[in-house]
């Protein structure tokens, strides 16, 4: 026959493991709502007025509206480029530069012939580097040539695509993205076509990506 105080030493037991696991499932809802309360739409991020189609609606969209040109979005890059790298099959992400100002289409050309010609992992941060370091600006074909000549582009390569029909395709794709996306400054995030944020809603920067990751989980949540 059990003792009775073995008895209560089991009760006092069972007791406590069932308050340890009613927090282990209280814990992750709290984190969530705790989360859901830090960010709040119209504060820290914009749900735009109209959804944009997404390329896979099977999946999210992270896309960054950017500029060489623009030396905010240079210094995102430090931010960025890491976070891209640990998204793995969470969303998929995609570039798109901005033009503002007719000066800024070369930059806006480099970045889709880059694709094109498959050196965009070498020229993305030669761009930023040769604007923001080398203090140098790309104003002609000319001088774009000579720019992707430096990374073992030759020139008939690059006269094929500069003025092709998939080129100013692009650009004129992202050109209608901008508007559709309400873009007035970069680096701008856009998450599925629907939200948009920055640093200024966001806080800085760095918060950008934590509230894109929100934005992710919500989203995911959703397909």
């Amino acid at each position: 026959m059990l003792k009775q105080p073995f008895l209560l030493k089991k009760i006092a037991m069972l007791r406590q493991l069932g308050r340890a696991w009613i927090a282990l499932l209280i814990i992750p809802f709290m984190a969530v709502a705790a989360q859901a309360a830090e960010y709040e739409e119209g504060v820290h991020y914009t749900r735009l007025a109209k959804q944009v189609r997404t390329q896979d609606p099977s999946k999210v969209e992270v896309v960054e509206m950017f500029g060489y040109w623009c030396p905010h979005c240079n210094n995102f890059e430090r931010y960025l480029e890491p976070w891209k790298k640990k998204l793995g099959d969470q969303a998929y992400f995609k570039h798109i530069p901005v033009v503002f100002r007719p000066n800024q289409t070369e930059f806006a050309k480099a970045y889709y012939i880059a694709k094109a010609l498959g050196v965009e992992d070498k020229t993305h941060s030669g761009l930023f580097s040769l604007i923001h370091r080398q203090r140098q600006w790309i104003n002609n074909k000319e001088q774009l040539g000579e720019f992707f000549a430096n990374y073992g582009v030759d020139e008939a390569s690059f006269n094929k695509v500069y003025n092709s029909f998939s080129i100013n395709s692009q650009l004129s794709s992202g050109n209608k993205k901008a508007s559709a996306y309400q873009i007035t400054g970069v680096p701008s995030l856009v998450v599925n076509g629907k939200y948009l944020v920055s640093a200024e809603s966001a806080g800085s920067q760095r918060n950008m990506l934590k509230v894109v990751d929100y934005l992710i989980a919500k989203e995911r949540a959703e397909l």
